[in-house]
């Protein structure tokens, strides 16, 4: 699976993170305004549409965290054995914000489900759940920007083959951190490294 990550080509990975969610939720807005009357749409309608959005979300977040885990264990066989790149706290903070976006597109679905179907206590656990979820929430942020930090260095090493500062990646973190921009100029560059590295 890394491979074709990889090797795939930013015009691909561009309509599977971005185009095929932005088509559902179109999908799901049409069908929202279809089914409204002179009322207005029927809540319990828009909640039932509402469900699909964990499904979503999963779409988004697993080719998202995909490619991240791709660039950032992929490339390494391309580095320079004595460069040394922190692998287990990238993994570590990978699967941090993975399990906490999971769990919260859980409760969620939950929330979607149990409201449309007319269940109001639902309201209540949610409001519990935030006790958690913020600071797990802030947590997953500073994940992700480590996960941002680190797959722009893992590019940024493997095209120097040498350790390189902030200011040596700064242009590739800001690239992925606009991912629907930046995947334009990043994944070309990824190609480039794959096909030069694979021949030598």
């Amino acid at each position: 699976m890394i491979n074709k990550f990889l090797n795939a080509k930013h015009w691909q990975l561009f309509t599977l993170m971005f185009g095929i969610p932005i088509l559902l939720q179109i999908v799901i807005m049409i069908s929202v305004f279809s089914n409204t009357d002179l009322t207005g749409p029927e809540p319990y309608g828009v909640l039932n549409l509402m469900k699909v959005f964990p499904i979503i979300m999963i779409l988004y977040v697993g080719l998202f965290f995909g490619w991240f885990w791709s660039i950032g264990i992929g490339l390494q066989k391309y580095i320079p054995t004595d460069i040394k790149m922190k692998i287990k706290k990238f993994k570590i903070f990978f699967f941090i914000p993975l399990i906490y976006i999971l769990f919260l597109i859980a409760i969620i679905g939950t929330s979607f489900y149990g409201v449309s179907s007319g269940n109001n206590a639902v309201g209540g656990i949610v409001g519990k759940m935030l006790f958690i979820v913020i600071p797990m929430h802030l947590f997953s942020m500073f994940c992700t920007f480590y996960l941002l930090y680190f797959t722009s260095k893992t590019i940024k090493t493997t095209e120097l083959e040498r350790n390189v500062t902030f200011s040596d990646f700064i242009g590739e973190f800001f690239m992925i951190w606009f991912f629907p921009i930046g995947i334009w100029f990043i994944q070309p560059r990824i190609n480039k490294i794959i096909n030069e590295k694979t021949i030598t």
